[in-house]
């Protein structure tokens, strides 16, 4: 591979210091292998043996504004010949929460955290001591973090909405078997499964989880009516409703998903694109739940929870997507319009059976024969195998995009890299078709 010379050379070393040789196994996913970075800018990759990418993975979602923005560069600079950490209260973390405040509809008090994953504990937690249940409800396909609780395998839908610990199967060997004993899986956007353990298990369930669109798993929206069923259940029988917003907050817009959709939850988490690149996460929601932390009846704590590297470079990210003059928003949807009409035209010229689900400025490619994907199941009996192969021809054509198929847009995407991508794009739908 002269193309990867130096990486595959760095990537053999590592795995005699890195358990696997990345630092986490979604990583492992890129073929040929995993890619060493020398560099990021905009909406480019630059790796160590001089290959330049346009980037629409955009580090799994947090580089809204592309690679090493000069705001966030120039915000995490000032801040970084301050401190880099105080273990004491600071104004970033003030002025941070009254952004989010602002801007996202269910939020009245704000808790920090620095990753999806421990937000997401966080909001159970809160939701159990407010309800004084134990269970939750969470959906198929839907992804939350790795935590034993709430970490289940792909596939194994519950139907029925049992309780019965023994239909779900763990995400992963070495977890707390016992963990999940608490949690209820169901089949998003289906209205009867989620009616049924609504009402059957009332007394039990202190909350419902929920991805607002399906982003993870094929960007798959929410059926009319659905979240609107969601939130009367839930508010009829004092169940707290949860919006993961980790990939959806402020990438669908300001507001995210609640925006989007319309539907306002109890509690939120957020993070990715929070705070534009740096490791934070946040819960946010009803002050009446949320003071349960300022009682100290619910314990959150974290060294690094609201660090002021992150909450700096949090603001001006913010500040950036919500000054007008730059038409973050619009600019990007306007990109994602002109690429993935062009994906579809150029998937037909070439006769492949490429579906796109797309929410604002990101996007999911498949290969199925059907014609709309609307459930999990669905977009389980995809042709997996074939897009990572076309994900490795896009890569060694200087595209990077996750084998899964969901791309990022960022704001440092410009018209130019759009039509550069689709000529390679082009170029690779070829080179798949006549492999």
């Amino acid at each position: 591979m002269d193309k990867w010379n130096m990486t595959k050379v760095l990537f053999d070393e590592s795995q005699n210091y890195l358990a696997s040789g990345v630092s986490s196994n979604l990583r492992l996913a890129m073929k040929p292998f995993p890619i060493y970075i020398r560099e990021a800018h905009g909406a480019k990759l630059f790796d160590v043996d001089g290959n330049e990418y346009i980037d629409y993975i955009m580090a799994y979602g947090p580089q809204i504004l592309g690679h090493s923005h000069p705001n966030i560069v120039n915000a995490i600079c000032s801040q970084v010949k301050q401190a880099q950490t105080y273990g004491a209260q600071h104004v970033g973390e003030i002025e941070l929460a009254k952004r989010i405040k602002k801007y996202v509809p269910c939020v009245d008090l704000v808790s920090y955290a620095s990753t999806g994953s421990e937000a997401v504990q966080v909001a159970l937690r809160l939701s159990r001591a407010f309800t004084g249940r134990q269970k939750f409800v969470r959906f198929e396909g839907h992804y939350h973090g790795w935590m034993d609780n709430i970490f289940t395998a792909f596939g194994n839908s519950n139907k029925e909405g049992s309780t019965n610990k023994g239909s779900i199967i763990p995400g992963t060997k070495g977890q707390n078997l016992k963990a999940l004993e608490d949690t209820i899986l169901l089949p998003w956007n289906n209205v009867e499964a989620l009616e049924k353990t609504l009402v059957e298990h009332q007394d039990e369930i202190a909350a419902v989880i929920t991805e607002p669109i399906m982003c993870n798993s094929g960007c798959i929206l929410p059926l009319p009516g659905y979240m609107e069923k969601l939130r009367e259940l839930t508010s009829k029988y004092g169940i707290v409703l949860i919006f993961d917003e980790v990939i959806t907050g402020f990438r669908l817009g300001l507001g995210g998903a609640q925006e989007y959709t319309g539907i306002t939850p109890d509690l939120v988490t957020m993070g990715k694109a929070l705070a534009g690149g740096l490791p934070l996460s946040a819960v946010g929601g009803k002050k009446e739940i949320m003071e349960l932390i300022s009682r100290s009846e619910v314990y959150h704590m974290g060294t690094m929870n609201g660090n002021p590297l992150c909450t700096a470079s949090a603001i001006a990210s913010i500040d950036y997507l919500s000054d007008e003059k730059n038409n973050a928003y619009t600019q990007m949807n306007k990109l994602v319009d002109i690429l993935v009409t062009e994906i579809n035209n150029l998937s037909e010229q070439y006769n492949l059976p490429l579906l796109i689900n797309r929410a604002g400025p990101v996007f999911h490619t498949m290969f199925t024969d059907e014609t709309e994907i609307t459930h999990f199941s669905q977009f389980q009996q995809r042709d997996s195998k074939a897009f990572e192969r076309l994900a490795e021809i896009f890569l060694e054509e200087g595209l990077a995009v996750r084998p899964s198929g969901l791309w990022y847009l960022s704001t440092a995407h410009t018209e130019q890299d759009i039509y550069a991508s689709l000529e390679i794009i082009d170029k690779s739908f070829q080179r798949f078709k006549n492999s």
